[in-house]
């Protein structure tokens, strides 16, 4: 096979189209077309020593990072219809949670950083400013309710363009990944000869190493996630509703430029055991333990990854409650103890700390993920789950991981929820997360 060669993906950035941001993060004008920050979120972020990225630094290394993926492969491009693929791309946002189930929405990304945006009709006004991005194009959706029964028709006019692109920009190479696709749409592309891979695996590996600036925006997100966490402490009190405490996160971090949370995990006493119960209208009592998981898309779209569980009321928490909750501390310390470069993923889950039997049956599913714009690869699982063959990869320096643990028996009262936020340095790790745990619950 013939290898294609290409060259160093260096994308051109013209500073008459940056618009809204200036360079480093803070806001130009009160009228700027994209979402971001409020003056609010800068505020708190200078009081505490926290420095906006560079916006026009963190997009051009993530492009480098996705063509160097591509290059390794030797692939031609990238087609994406995952959003947060799509946003690590381009920087583009728009209508995040729709288009996750009405995919009206594509990025192309060429090996060589030739970047086309397919937007929702009418919307090219809203990445016009992003520098990176050299098309704006519509009709990338081809989804039953967009296109009713001429899906396909719609599929080969699409198809049509990714082919004219590849003719363009592949030299010959007709290997294109794709993150994922409705099933008109795969079979127009394979309809000419177009050969499919794996885009999430591209977009996965692309997105594990986080470059300085896209620390910075973490730094940013975890600030404006724990802030809005101490404002749901102070709403706590008996007789709040679980949706009524969780309410006040999601008000707290939009009001910063936040952007949405993924779940809504929160629940209270004995809907804390099992885990994974959504907010409910449950009215908190005395006495109560109080878990959440944050699961917060904070400004600049990254992701504030945290868990804590309260005691709620004025007395002293139970022996029991106490017991569970500093089962759950030590296993995650223990397990961040083990975090540098060089470590892999297979020893994390063999040198982890390991539960007991009372609490295997209800483990979290991992033992510690990936985090970025959401959670991301990869999953670190226990050992009576790890896959042999499906991980086999090393902890690197500028990875961003999460390392949590449910702990609760089977048909106990209570469940303890904790999680840390950690980036891999050169010679070990860093807690990202400064939220402090219930000191009642802390022996």
């Amino acid at each position: 096979m013939t290898r294609t060669a290409y060259s160093v993906c260096q994308p051109k950035i013209d500073p008459s189209r940056s618009a809204g941001l200036k360079p480093d993060g803070s806001p130009n004008d009160n009228d700027r077309v994209e979402i971001g920050p409020t003056d609010l979120a800068f505020t708190e972020w200078a009081a505490l020593g926290l420095t906006a990225p560079n916006l026009d630094r963190m997009r051009e290394a993530r492009l480098n990072r996705i063509c160097a993926e591509l290059q390794k492969r030797d692939y031609a491009g990238v087609l994406l219809f995952d959003p947060l693929n799509i946003r690590y791309a381009t920087d583009s946002s728009n209508m995040h949670l729709w288009i996750t189930h009405n995919p009206a929405r594509a990025a192309f990304v060429s090996a060589d950083g030739y970047v086309v945006l397919w937007d929702f009709h009418g919307c090219d006004h809203l990445s016009g400013h992003l520098p990176l991005i050299r098309e704006i194009r519509s009709g990338a959706g081809f989804f039953y309710f967009l296109t009713g029964d001429r899906e396909e028709d719609y599929a080969q006019a699409f198809a049509k363009q990714i082919d004219e692109l590849l003719i363009r920009h592949g030299s010959g190479n007709r290997r294109l990944a794709i993150d994922k696709i409705e099933i008109a749409g795969l079979r127009a592309l394979e309809s000419l000869n177009i050969d499919i891979k794996s885009g999430q695996q591209v977009m996965e590996q692309a997105r594990v190493v986080k470059g300085a600036d896209e620390i910075k925006a973490m730094r940013c997100a975890m600030a404006t996630c724990e802030i809005a966490v101490s404002e749901m402490r102070k709403a706590l009190h008996p007789g709040i509703a679980e949706v009524e405490l969780w309410s006040v996160l999601h008000a707290e971090n939009i009001k910063r430029g936040g952007e949405w949370i993924e779940t809504r995990i929160l629940n209270s006493g004995p809907r804390t055991n099992p885990w994974m119960q959504e907010a409910g209208p449950r009215k908190v009592q005395e006495g109560d333990l109080v878990g959440f998981d944050t699961d917060l898309v904070g400004p600049y779209g990254m992701c504030a990854d945290i868990s804590r569980t309260w005691y709620c009321g004025d007395g002293p928490a139970s022996d029991e409650q106490r017991r569970l909750h500093d089962i759950a501390h030590r296993h995650i310390s223990k397990n961040m103890e083990l975090l540098k470069p060089g470590v892999a993923f297979r020893e994390l889950v063999e040198r982890g700390d390991r539960l007991s039997e009372e609490f295997r049956p209800q483990r979290y599913g991992v033992m510690l993920h990936g985090v970025g714009l959401c959670d991301e690869y990869p999953a670190i699982y226990y050992p009576e789950d790890f896959v042999d063959g499906a991980f086999e990869y090393v902890i690197e320096p500028g990875m961003t991981l999460c390392v949590e643990a449910y702990i609760g028996t089977v048909g106990g009262k209570d469940g303890i929820k904790l999680e840390e936020q950690v980036l891999i340095t050169e010679d070990g790790y860093e807690n990202l997360t400064a939220c402090p745990f219930d000191e009642r619950l802390m022996s």
